[in-house]
């Protein structure tokens, strides 16, 4: 295989990655400098140990892209893509700690290992952190951004907590679940790499766009792929939604066509919380009858096509061909 071969072989975030290998490479340094603590050396070792898992990187990374693929020259896309990195992290704590999660990136969660407290608390001094970050930039819109997207998180994750036990909630409710917990943090992400960069406010919000559209994208089938994917993909254990009962897009559409049997079914398992033996196994024949893995499927794809459509009118540019990659490979994960 030649060169371009092989780079058209390997994922698109593999050859962000290399794109961006200098820059990725500060970002790291300067996240291991932030998450250390004097006093508390419980912050480092909570934190090293899901900062350090293997993870992809992937949100820091579009702020790095969207800040270079504009034409930024400057240093404060690195303190922006490491304050996105905190948040995510932050949030992985204490979504953890909510979902009462056993598995992340296929190791011991840090609840797991460590216990609630720590996870919760290391998680708050995270978010401290990020703020700190974002403050250093000196750029007030950046400040505005990444403020109102960790309070949409938070937001989205609250209305998870009742949404996602009741039958009644429907597509529209759903995706401002994941606009909220998911998707706000990749769009911002996206955003503040052309605030920093000084972009025309049309390029921001192409940005931004992509950047939503990529996130509901990548959400929609995480939630595919729980029904089907394989442990060491997915990061969990397969089914793992199901058991924590979440209304997920394709329950949500095979129970918008159930019968009286099959709504009878979904009450006990997801409402009451009665699951037993065998369980996952049926519903997994309710959606496939359904086809609610194929209609959630194709949700995926228009979201991902939003995606490469928001950013086809930016200036030409090898990240740009990259990110568009990026979105038919976030879907190409269920096909």
């Amino acid at each position: 295989m030649d060169g371009a071969g092989e780079a058209q072989a390997r994922a698109p975030q593999d050859r962000l990655a290399e794109m961006l290998a200098e820059d990725m490479a500060q970002v790291n340094a300067l996240i291991r400098e932030r998450m250390a603590s004097r006093h508390a050396p419980r912050i480092p070792e909570v934190t090293a140990h899901l900062v350090e898992a293997g993870g992809k990187r992937l949100r820091p990374m579009l702020t790095l892209a969207a800040a270079r693929m504009l034409g930024y020259a400057g240093q404060d896309h690195v303190k922006l893509a490491a304050t996105v990195e905190f948040i995510h992290t932050a949030t992985l704590l204490h979504d953890d700690v909510v979902d009462e999660s056993q598995r992340r990136r296929g190791r011991p969660t840090a609840n797991l290992l460590w216990d609630n407290k720590s996870s919760v608390l290391v998680g708050d001094y995270l978010f401290s952190r990020s703020f700190q970050l974002m403050v250093e930039t000196g750029n007030l819109r950046v400040l505005d951004i990444l403020a109102n997207a960790s309070a949409t998180i938070a937001e989205g994750e609250v209305l998870q907590l009742t949404a996602s036990q009741d039958l009644r909630t429907d597509e529209a409710v759903y995706l401002q679940v994941i606009r909220g917990k998911t998707a706000a943090l990749f769009s911002a992400a996206t955003e503040v790499g052309g605030v920093i960069a000084g972009a025309p406010e049309d390029q921001v919000r192409a940005l931004f766009d992509y950047g939503d559209a990529l996130g509901i994208a990548f959400q929609i089938v995480d939630d595919i792929l729980d029904y089907g994917g394989q442990d060491a993909v997915i990061g969990k254990n397969t089914g793992d939604d199901f058991r924590e009962r979440k209304l997920t897009l394709p329950v949500i559409k095979a129970v918008a066509k159930a019968d009286a049997e099959e709504r009878e079914f979904w009450v006990r398992v997801i409402e009451k919380g009665d699951q037993q033996d065998g369980d996952l196994a049926r519903a997994l024949s309710i959606l496939s009858r359904h086809d609610a893995i194929a209609a959630s499927r194709a949700e995926a794809l228009a979201w991902s096509g939003r995606a490469k459509q928001a950013i086809f009118n930016l200036r030409e540019h090898p990240l740009r061909a990259v990110l568009s990659e990026l979105a038919d490979f976030v879907v190409e994960r269920v096909l």
